[in-house]
């Protein structure tokens, strides 16, 4: 359903521009919304389809058995919403908080069963006792709801008839509600935690479309999580899960639709 749910805002947006391109064919024709983006403060919301991953960086010993990886994700597709408040700074430069709601279900595989030649005990890990990891144990799937709180410095160009190209650039403060940080129960009792305030940056282009009511704006958004977001097992837990992890960040492609 949410790859079905992408796939149809691609084809809305493409749709629409190619409704649009009808705008450009006529050279005496009127332009549309011509005080629009003279407006010191302006409204709107969003739309987007988004494709969620992890970036991984496996620990050395407990991620790895010589050259294969232990641990992968699954990326997941799925959908959000947001609000837009835009503050227009000169004629090509526009500041933008976009406040939204992001829902992902991700996929982590844990093919750790090696580890247990890590029993004994390191010079760095006590020792622990191995247990065989069934289906449950090895793949976490994991629910994510994201508060995305991105602020965007917006460039765009001169207006072509009822068009206009952007680029911009910000950071996100991210609240992940679904975290499980504050759980005492870790991977052993099938619990993945992560960290609940996040930071990253994004970029983003795209094409703004002027219409006689509404100015409409697919474009194309990357997120990427600065902090690490894995939260450790307990002590006491074997090291199949958290502990083949050195890093974990969220990382996001969107597909945006915004109506203002």
């Amino acid at each position: 359903m949410n790859k079905f749910l992408l796939k149809a805002l691609v084809l809305a947006s493409v749709n629409i521009a190619v409704f649009a391109d009808a705008q450009f064919r006529t050279r005496n024709r009127m332009d549309k919304l011509e005080d629009f983006d003279q407006q010191t403060f302006s409204w709107g919301f969003y739309l987007n389809g988004n494709r969620l991953d992890y970036r991984i960086v496996l620990h050395p010993r407990y991620g790895m058995n010589g050259n294969h990886n232990l641990v992968s994700s699954k990326e997941s597709y799925s959908f959000g919403a947001g609000l837009i408040g835009k503050w227009r700074l000169n004629d090509y430069l526009d500041l933008r908080l976009e406040p939204g709601l992001q829902f992902a279900q991700r996929q982590l595989t844990f093919n750790t069963q090696s580890n247990d030649q890590y029993a004994a005990g390191t010079l760095t890990n006590p020792p622990f006792i191995p247990i065989p990891l069934a289906e449950n144990d090895r793949v976490r799937d994991i629910k994510t709801t994201l508060v995305d709180v991105p602020v965007l410095l917006e460039l765009h160009g001169q207006r072509w008839y009822n068009s206009r190209p952007y680029v911009a650039a910000g950071v996100n403060y991210v609240v992940n509600l679904q975290s499980n940080s504050g759980s005492e129960d870790d991977n052993l009792q099938q619990t993945f935690r992560s960290t609940t305030h996040n930071f990253a940056w994004s970029a983003e282009m795209g094409i703004q479309f002027y219409f006689n009511k509404f100015k409409l704006t697919p474009g194309i958004r990357g997120t990427f999580f600065m902090n690490n977001e894995k939260v450790a097992d307990n002590v006491e837990t074997p090291p199949y899960w958290s502990s083949a992890i050195s890093t974990l960040q969220t990382r996001a492609i969107m597909f945006v639709l915004k109506f203002e």
